[in-house]
C-alpha cells in the first residue's frame, strides 16, 4: 500500500524547491549542518528535496540539481515521519522555518562533489 503523502504545489508562496539527487544531498545535508532548513527525502526518484526563499528558483544554477518548476508537485510528508517507506523528512520544518540558505546549499553542494580532474568550477562543465 502506497504511504499517504500531502502533495503541494512546487512554488507556494512561502518557498522555492531545489531537487538534488540522493547522494548528493546527503552529502550537503553533512556539509550544512544545522543550517539546513526542510529537507523532504523521496525514495522513489532517489532525491532530496530543499526549501529555499521564493525567487531562488529562477536564478538557480547548480551541475547535477533542478529548481522545481512553477506547477510542479513536491511530496510532503505527514508531519513527524522521519522514515520510509515513501517520502519521508530528512530535516523536518522547525520553529526556525523551513528555509535553506541558497548561497550556503550552492557552497555545500559544491563541497560535496569534491575536486574534480580536468574540470572548472561547478557548474561550468557538462553532466
Amino acid at each position: 500500500m502506497p504511504t499517504p503523502t500531502t502533495a503541494l504545489p512546487a512554488v507556494p508562496d512561502e518557498w522555492d524547491v531545489i531537487r538534488v539527487p540522493r547522494q548528493l544531498g546527503l552529502a550537503a545535508m553533512s556539509i550544512l549542518g544545522t543550517r539546513a532548513g526542510a529537507v523532504v527525502e523521496d525514495p522513489m526518484p532517489g532525491a532530496l528535496y530543499f526549501f529555499v526563499p521564493v525567487g531562488t528558483a529562477d536564478r538557480w544554477d547548480a551541475e547535477n540539481t533542478r529548481a522545481i518548476p512553477d506547477g510542479e508537485r513536491v511530496p510532503i510528508p505527514p508531519k513527524r515521519r522521519t522514515s520510509g517507506p515513501g517520502p519521508h523528512w530528512r530535516m523536518c520544518p522547525g520553529d526556525g522555518g523551513w528555509h535553506t540558505d541558497p548561497k550556503a546549499l550552492l557552497a555545500a553542494i559544491e563541497d560535496a562533489f569534491g575536486p574534480r580532474i580536468g574540470e572548472g568550477p561547478v557548474g561550468g562543465g557538462t553532466a
